[in-house]
C-alpha cells in the first residue's frame, strides 16, 4: 500500500522502452546537429555555435545545465527533510540574472572572448589566467562527477541496474554527441531534456494530488507539520538555510555560477546579439523559478504521502537521494512507462549538464592552454583536437563520480564545491572589473588567500559536518509503517521535535561547531570578500596599477549598467574611437565581428577598420 513502507515495484518493460527512447531521442538531436553542421568544422562553430544562437534555446540550455539530475533528485529530498526555505532561492535567481545580464554580459560580449579566463590575462597576467582555468577544470570535473552519480543512484534504486554500468553509459552517450556536434548539439539537446525534466515533476505532483485528495490536502499536511515556515530571519551564520543565507549567500553563489562559469558564459556569448544574450538570462530566470517550484512541490507531495512512514528511517532506502525514486515506484508503478519517464527526467538533467561541462572544459583547455602554446594550429587540427579532448574529459568526469559517491547529499555537496572554488574567482573578476588600481600582484595574492580560506572551511565542514541543532531537519515518523523491517516507532534523534543536545562520541575540534559549521551558502561570499579585500590591500601596498596600461574596455562602464544599452548616444564609431577603445596593437577578444546591435555599428566608410581585425 502506498505510503506504508516496504519494497516497491521495479521497472516494467514499458518503462525501459520509454527510458531508452528518451535517451536515444536526446542523443539523436545531438547527432542531427552534428550532421547538419558537418560542413562547418571550425573551432568557433564547435565551441560557440558560430555565435548565431537566439535567446530562447540558450535560456533553456542555461536552465537545464545547472537544473540537473541533482535538482531532480536532491531538491525534492531537501523539501521533504527540511521544508520550504530552499524556495527562497527564487529571490537568488532574480538577483543573479540581473547582475549577470547587466554587468557581466556587456563586458564579456564586448570583448568577444571564447574562454571566460581570457579576461584574467587581459586584465592581470598569464599566470593568473592559468590558475583560474585550472581551478575551473577541477571544480567542473568534480561537479560533473556528482551529476553523473545522482541519476545512476536513482536507476540503481528503481531498476537494480548495476550502478557503475549506468555511470559509464551516461558518460558514453554524452561523449558521443558532444564530440560530434559541439555547442549547437549541446544547446538543442538541452531544450529537449528540459521538457522531459519538468514532465517528470508534473507526473509526481499530479499522481500525488490524486492519492491525497488534492493539492490542498498536501499543503495542509505540510503546514501542520511546520514545513511551510519559509521565511526565517535568524541572522546566525551557522544556520544552514535562513532568509539571509539563501538570499545573500545564495545570490553570490549563483552569480559565480552564471556570471563567470565557462559552462554558462559560453552559452550567452554564443548569442547573435547582446540583446539575445541578456534576454537569455532573463528567460532562464523564469525557467529556474518554474523548476525549483515544481521540485519543491514534489518534495511536499512526498512528505504528505510518507508523513506516517518515513522510508529513510524505515530502512526502505539507504540515503535521502533515493527518496524520490522510491516514491516514483511506489505511486506510479501501476502506470507502465511513467516511472521510465521520471528516470529519463533525472537522466536528461545529467546528460544536459555533463554535455555542457565537457564542451566548456574543451573550450577553456583549447583557448587557455593549447592555442597559446601552439599558435600555428590549423582549423583541421583544432577540430580533431576538440573532439579528442571531448573524449578525454568525458572519461575524467566518469572517474570523478567515484569521488562524488563519498560526499553525502548530492545537492549540498554540489553547491559547496561551487562556493569553495567559484567564490575566490568571482572576487578576482569583480576586483579587476571595478577597481582600476588593482594589479596582478594583488590579484594573485587575493586569489590564493581566498582559495585557502574557502578550502579550509569547506573541507572542515565535510570532515566535521554541522550538528543537527544548526541544520534543523524536521520531524519524520515511522508510526504508520507496516513493513517487516519496522520493529520500532522511535524516531532518529536528529528528526525529533526537540533539538538534540547530546554530543557525538568522537571528540570534535573547537572549530567544528563554529567555523566549520558556517552555512555552506556562505562559502562563496567568504571567498569573494577575502579575495577582494586581500587583493586590493596588496595592490595598494605594491604601488597599484599603471593607469596608462589599463585598457578602458576591461573595466565596467556606466553604459554597461543600463538595460540593453537603450540610452547610449554614440552608436557609431569613427576609426579613432575604435582604436582608442581596443588599442592599436591589442587583438584579444575581437573574434566577434558583429559585436552587438547596441555595440559598434560602422558607417560605410569605416568597414575597413573591422576587416583588419
Amino acid at each position: 500500500m502506498v505510503g506504508t513502507g516496504g519494497p516497491v515495484a521495479t521497472f516494467s518493460i514499458w518503462d525501459y522502452v520509454v527510458f531508452a527512447g528518451t535517451v536515444l531521442g536526446a542523443a539523436g538531436i545531438g547527432l542531427f546537429q552534428a550532421i547538419r553542421g558537418r560542413k562547418d568544422t571550425s573551432s568557433a562553430e564547435f565551441l560557440l555555435g558560430g555565435r548565431q544562437m537566439t535567446a530562447v534555446p540558450v535560456a533553456m540550455s542555461l536552465t537545464a545545465s545547472f537544473m540537473s539530475g541533482i535538482t531532480v533528485i536532491g531538491t525534492p529530498a531537501e523539501a521533504y527533510m527540511f521544508g520550504t526555505p530552499f524556495w527562497l532561492f527564487a529571490f537568488s535567481y532574480t538577483i543573479m540574472s540581473t547582475i549577470s545580464a547587466e554587468i557581466f554580459v556587456p563586458l564579456f560580449y564586448r570583448l568577444g572572448i571564447t574562454s571566460t579566463y581570457e579576461y584574467l590575462e587581459m586584465r592581470f597576467n598569464r599566470l593568473i589566467r592559468v590558475i583560474g582555468t585550472t581551478m575551473y577544470i577541477i571544480q567542473t570535473a568534480l561537479y560533473t562527477g556528482m551529476v553523473i552519480y545522482a541519476p545512476a543512484l536513482a536507476l540503481n534504486q528503481i531498476t537494480g541496474l548495476d550502478l557503475w554500468g549506468v555511470l559509464v553509459a551516461t558518460g558514453v552517450v554524452c561523449i558521443i554527441y558532444c564530440t560530434l556536434g559541439g555547442l549547437k548539439a549541446v544547446i538543442w539537446t538541452d531544450v529537449f531534456q528540459m521538457v522531459i525534466m519538468l514532465s517528470g515533476f508534473v507526473a509526481v505532483i499530479a499522481r500525488g494530488a490524486v492519492l491525497q485528495g488534492g493539492l490542498g490536502n498536501i499543503w495542509n499536511d505540510n503546514y501542520n507539520a511546520g514545513r511551510l515556515n519559509t521565511f526565517d530571519f535568524d541572522t546566525d551564520p551557522l544556520r544552514r538555510h535562513t532568509f539571509w543565507t539563501v538570499v545573500f549567500g545564495g545570490s553570490l553563489m549563483w552569480v559565480s555560477m552564471y556570471a563567470i562559469n565557462q559552462s554558462q558564459v559560453q552559452r550567452y556569448i554564443s548569442c547573435r546579439t547582446m540583446t539575445h544574450a541578456k534576454m537569455s538570462l532573463y528567460v532562464n530566470m523564469v525557467g529556474l523559478w518554474v523548476t525549483v517550484s515544481l521540485a519543491m512541490l514534489s518534495g511536499l507531495t512526498m512528505y504528505s504521502i510518507y508523513k506516517n512512514c518515513d522510508p529513510l528511517n524505515n530502512k526502505d532506502v539507504a540515503s535521502s537521494d533515493q527518496l524520490l525514486p522510491y516514491l516514483v515506484m511506489d505511486i506510479l508503478a501501476e502506470y507502465p512507462g511513467v516511472p521510465g519517464l521520471f528516470v529519463a527526467a533525472a537522466y536528461s538533467g545529467t546528460l544536459s549538464t555533463v554535455s555542457s561541462s565537457i564542451n566548456a572544459l574543451v573550450a577553456v583547455t583549447v583557448e587557455d592552454f593549447v592555442k597559446p602554446a601552439w599558435p600555428s594550429m590549423t582549423e583541421k587540427q583544432a577540430s580533431w583536437f576538440n573532439m579528442g579532448m571531448s573524449v578525454f574529459f568525458g572519461g575524467v568526469c566518469i572517474s570523478m563520480a567515484a569521488v562524488a559517491s563519498m560526499m553525502g547529499s548530492v545537492l549540498q555537496a554540489a553547491l559547496s564545491i561551487f562556493g569553495m572554488i567559484s567564490g575566490p574567482l568571482l572576487g578576482l573578476f569583480l576586483m579587476g572589473m571595478f577597481f582600476r588600481f588593482a594589479n596582478s600582484t594583488g590579484g594573485l595574492a587575493g586569489l590564493i588567500t581566498g582559495l585557502i580560506i574557502t578550502l579550509w572551511v569547506g573541507i572542515g565542514a565535510q570532515v566535521y559536518p554541522p550538528l543537527p541543532i544548526k541544520t534543523r531537519p524536521l520531524p519524520l515518523s515511522v508510526a504508520g509503517c507496516v513493513s517487516d523491517l519496522n520493529i520500532t516507532t522511535t524516531i532518529a534523534p536528529w528528526n525529533s521535535t526537540v533539538p538534540p543536545t547530546l554530543q557525538p562520541s568522537n571528540p570534535r575540534p573547537a572549530l567544528a561547531d563554529s567555523w566549520y559549521s558556517v552555512s555552506y551558502l556562505y562559502f562563496c561570499p567568504v571567498g569573494t570578500l577575502v579575495t577582494m579585500i586581500t587583493g586590493l590591500i596588496i595592490s595598494a601596498i605594491s604601488g597599484g596599477c599603471n593607469q596608462e596600461k589599463i585598457r578602458p574596455e576591461l573595466l565596467i562602464r556606466k553604459e554597461d549598467l543600463i538595460c540593453f544599452g537603450c540610452s547610449r548616444k554614440d552608436r557609431e564609431n569613427t576609426e579613432s574611437d575604435l582604436i582608442k577603445k581596443v588599442g592599436p596593437d591589442q587583438l584579444f577578444g575581437l573574434d566577434n565581428p558583429q559585436f552587438t546591435d547596441t555595440e559598434l555599428k560602422p558607417k560605410e566608410n569605416d568597414r575597413d577598420i573591422f576587416t583588419k581585425f
